[in-house]
């Protein structure tokens, strides 16, 4: 598992995380949401061992992230997915690009090519596997460095706000891909994001403010704070909000819905 225990860390005199507790199992599709300074994006670092905490301790299946002996094994084990996939794109052609990773591992040439096969069918990217990463879409981007980090066959895969810059075709294309690795790979996903509707669609969602977490729960358990959530400043998926305004109003309307079936299925009972 990821397991954080006290964690702090700061940018110079500006304390960012201020005492995180959290653990999240293996098999785990978990969101973590928060406002721009929350500490979301920098707890994301910790996870790959990008940072490393100024007191307390990260630890990946029991490997200690600040200790260096243990950094190579540790990114081996986790995967990072940043917001602009152009930043993670390093060669001219698609499986080249996907190959890079092994291929810095050491891995065999023969297995590369059996991985790089498989992690472009696993984001549906395969017919593009000759094309120029430049000639493809926001979204098709996106899933092509996802493939790259599949390739290395990680348990864990850190996406830090993966659609943060795709248009909506897009960020479905890449949310479908996640759930797809989670489903049928088991790999443990933890994503940042600022799209609640995103979050809806994990198994846990951890609410951070101020370098700590505010909530954890089920994105039911989650979405139910109305109040608590926009007095940080965060929204609730759409529906939910409408849910909760015909509530409000008096009408007889679960207030904590959360996709636009269930909230097709309350109106209906109405009429």
């Amino acid at each position: 598992m990821i397991k954080a225990e006290n964690v702090h860390f700061s940018y110079g005199s500006k304390e960012i995380l201020k005492g995180i507790n959290l653990e999240i199992k293996e098999g785990e599709f978990i969101s973590i949401l928060g406002h721009n300074g929350s500490g979301k994006s920098t707890f994301a670092k910790m996870v790959n061992a990008i940072l490393t905490p100024k007191d307390g301790k990260v630890t990946i299946d029991g490997l200690d992230t600040s200790n260096e002996e243990n950094l190579f094994d540790i990114r081996k084990s986790v995967g990072m997915v940043f917001q602009n996939p152009d930043n993670q794109i390093v060669s001219a052609i698609v499986e080249e690009d996907v190959a890079f990773a092994p291929e810095n591992l050491g891995i065999e040439p023969s297995e590369i090519r059996k991985r790089v096969d498989s992690s472009l069918k696993a984001v549906n990217m395969y017919d593009y596997r000759l094309h120029a990463p430049s000639q493809l879409s926001g979204g098709q981007k996106q899933r092509i460095a996802i493939a790259g980090i599949i390739a290395m066959r990680p348990k864990y895969i850190v996406l830090d706000e993966p659609t943060a810059m795709l248009d909506p075709s897009g960020r479905a294309e890449v949310m479908e891909t996640v759930k797809k690795l989670k489903k049928e790979y088991g790999i443990t996903i933890v994503l940042i994001t600022h799209y609640m509707e995103e979050a809806v669609q994990s198994d846990r969602v951890v609410v951070m403010n101020d370098g700590k977490i505010l909530i954890d729960g089920t994105p039911k358990d989650i979405f139910s704070h109305y109040n608590t959530l926009k007095k940080v400043g965060l929204d609730v998926p759409q529906v939910t909000e409408v849910a909760y305004q015909l509530h409000s109003l008096g009408i007889d309307i679960k207030s904590n819905v959360l996709t636009e079936n269930e909230l097709i299925d309350e109106l209906v009972k109405l009429l």
